[in-house]
């Protein structure tokens, strides 16, 4: 069983770096078995995926915010981090890891959000 516990970041101020970690136990995240993804769903919205780092640590950002987001890992911690600058209130939402086997077509699902372990999500409120 996989596990994963996304950080609180407590209140962000805009044009602020938000920044979140995942801690994952039950795999470890440099064994070819999962995908790790970040993911947010703000008010009223739909999920939103903001990008993916892959056992190797090769990155895979969504397009729409790759400009304001990078994504790391920390592998002595079995951890992996999202961070995204200059805030505004449009990026409050509940950010959420994931982690998607790695299976042949495990980017497909990660689009459609069809992730097999997902943390339990924590609100991020952006505001001054």
């Amino acid at each position: 069983q996989v596990q994963l516990q996304e950080s609180d970041p407590g209140l962000v101020k805009p044009s602020q770096t938000l920044s979140l970690t995942c801690t994952v136990s039950g795999a470890s995240i440099t064994k070819g078995d999962y995908a790790w993804t970040w993911i947010r769903q703000p008010p009223g919205k739909e999920l939103e995926w903001l990008g993916v780092i892959n056992f190797g640590g090769t990155v895979y950002p969504n397009p729409s915010h790759q400009s304001r987001t990078n994504i790391s890992r920390d592998t002595s911690k079995n951890q992996f981090s999202l961070h995204l600058s200059s805030v505004t209130p449009e990026d409050t939402a509940v950010y959420y890891c994931a982690a998607t086997r790695y299976t042949s077509d495990w980017f497909p699902r990660v689009l459609r959000h069809e992730h097999d372990y997902w943390g339990q999500g924590i609100q991020v409120t952006v505001s001054s």
